[in-house]
């Protein structure tokens, strides 16, 4: 469980799902399952064309509003992008960064998941850094190594009070849409090792305070056992987000 001061964050990825229209009643029936819940940040990430509908659905509650994705320069000719200043206005507080799909299908690189890391934070927004291994790299026994690399990539370079305004989510890419599930076990190692190495690039105290989620199949069933892990600070949920009733048991794992 996380320690005290680490408020935990659930937050959910909708992926390329929903349209404004589609959106806005999912969170209006969100909204009344989750309302009394007030030691959870939570937060949905809907895509771009129905962040606006979303924030409108969602004025006033409890629940958070984050983008997908954003770019690192806040305006120019870059045909297709989108800024952290133009989330910030439609009232994004949040924003992915370096989801492995961006990574893997897009071939977004550790450099350019740091300079979109630094650019949300320029904005005011809170960007959740995500990292995570292949299967393949799991396998070959890389998964420390790898996950250590993004996290110096991501990082690296950053300054103590840019630090508070992040978490990291570690996504093991074999367990992301697959049905497959870190082990609490193997959850639990991962997320200590990121600790690990954000402590060696800015110190205990800095590390202490970061929360980190897990995402990967995250799911009303296995959610408690994974928060019942000492760093595990909540999660990215990806599918299971989608449904108000299944996100909000998530967000309500506690009972």
């Amino acid at each position: 469980m996380s320690a005290p001061g680490r408020k935990p964050v659930i937050a959910g990825n909708w992926k390329l799902f929903k349209t404004s229209a589609e959106a806005a009643a999912m969170l209006r029936d969100l909204r009344p399952r989750v309302s009394m819940i007030h030691d959870v940040e939570i937060v949905v990430c809907p895509p771009f064309t129905a962040i606006a509908a979303a924030a409108q659905a969602l004025a006033g509650s409890n629940v958070q509003v984050g983008g997908q994705d954003l770019y690192w320069e806040s305006q120019g000719a870059f045909t297709g992008e989108v800024s952290g200043p133009m989330l910030a206005e439609l009232g994004c507080r949040w924003v992915v960064v370096g989801h492995s799909e961006r990574r893997q299908l897009f071939g977004e690189t550790d450099e350019a998941v740091h300079r979109k890391l630094v650019a949300a934070i320029a904005a005011g927004l809170s960007p959740i850094a995500c990292v995570g291994e292949t299967l393949a790299e799991r396998e070959a026994g890389r998964t420390l190594e790898v996950v250590g690399r993004q996290i110096q990539g991501a990082l690296g370079g950053l300054s103590g009070d840019q630090m508070k305004r992040l978490v990291v989510a570690y996504e093991p890419v074999w367990a992301i849409g697959t049905g497959k599930v870190a082990t609490p076990a193997q959850a639990e190692e991962v997320h200590a090792a990121i600790r690990a190495r954000a402590a060696e690039l800015h110190g205990a105290a800095v590390a202490g305070a970061l929360r980190i989620l897990y995402g990967g199949s995250v799911k009303p069933d296995n959610v408690k056992e994974l928060m019942a892990q000492e760093d595990v600070d909540g999660a990215l949920v990806g599918g299971a987000s989608l449904q108000a009733e299944s996100f909000a048991a998530i967000v309500r794992w506690r009972g």
